[in-house]
């Protein structure tokens, strides 16, 4: 991932599907205060929260407290249904995925709890970057191409140290799981280490049909994404993992990762059996 290369992102307001109705304001009331506590569960817990049972309620917890259902898939008959790093691989797993909205890092951590690679300024954000420093997170500046080496040998130590890290490698949000290059620096950070590459797909249902209603659109502010989150019924999140790939070229990781992560993008729905983590309609 060239941190001076990163895009900006292309979705706009206009990409918003608005068909399904809303949630009456009671409800949204009531979201907006079921997230408060579960914020305030995760603050007051303090480095407690990088623990992976803790880590794991407080992001299904978010994702209950605004209604969001939590389905999980797998192309590996054999594999835990709740496990995105590769079982018995002694480095640790970089699982790479497409990334859609700010959402993603919450569902994906609801279904196994890992270091994330998140862009320096989420670091900076109010409450919420506090929450991603105590969960562990790891940031890098997307700006500062001089500092990627380091970047790429910080993450290969991790992933030597047994520890597995979820990175976004389009580095940018996108309306659609085809969009954008994935960059390649993190590639080669698994390369070194010797790491397998767990592709994983996210995908944004409401009411079984896709959905653009999650999307983190343009420039727009974190409330406005939340609000249009909080609001939206029926709204469910979908986490495939496809098969774990091992390579030593970043180019050919890169680019069989994304091929795995946008395969089945031509079929509308239910291209594999799904494991239901949990639901919120509440």
């Amino acid at each position: 991932m060239s941190p001076a290369a990163a895009p900006a992102a292309l979705c706009t307001p206009a990409c918003v599907t608005r068909s399904a109705p809303e949630v009456p304001p009671a409800e949204l009331a009531r979201r907006y205060a079921a997230l408060a506590y579960e914020i305030g569960v995760g603050v007051a817990q303090g480095e407690r929260l990088a623990r992976p049972r803790v880590l794991r309620a407080r992001a299904r917890g978010i994702l209950g407290a605004l209604g969001i259902r939590l389905e999980v898939a797998t192309e590996e008959p054999e594999s835990e249904p709740e496990r995105l790093s590769v079982t018995g691989s002694r480095p640790g797993t970089l699982i790479v995925a497409n990334h859609i909205s700010w959402l993603d890092v919450v569902s994906l951590l609801a279904v196994e709890p890992v270091t994330v690679l998140a862009k320096r300024e989420v670091g900076q954000w109010p409450v919420i970057g506090a929450l991603a420093r105590r969960a562990g997170s790891q940031f890098i500046d997307r700006d500062g191409l001089r500092q990627l080496p380091r970047a790429v040998a910080d993450l290969a130590s991790t992933l030597r140290s047994g520890r597995s890290v979820l990175v976004f490698p389009q580095a940018t949000t996108w309306c659609s799981v085809a969009g954008g290059r994935f960059r390649r620096a993190t590639f080669q950070a698994a390369a070194d280490a010797g790491a397998p590459v767990r592709p994983v797909t996210i995908r944004y249902y409401r009411h079984g049909r896709r959905s653009t209603t999650a999307a983190f659109l343009g420039e727009e502010t974190f409330g406005a994404s939340l609000h249009r989150v909080a609001r939206a019924r029926g709204l469910t999140v979908r986490v495939t993992a496809r098969a774990p790939l091992r390579g030593t070229d970043r180019r050919e990781l890169a680019a069989e990762a994304q091929a795995a992560i946008v395969a089945s993008e031509a079929v509308v729905a239910g291209e594999l059996p799904a494991h239901h983590v949990g639901s919120a309609e509440r």
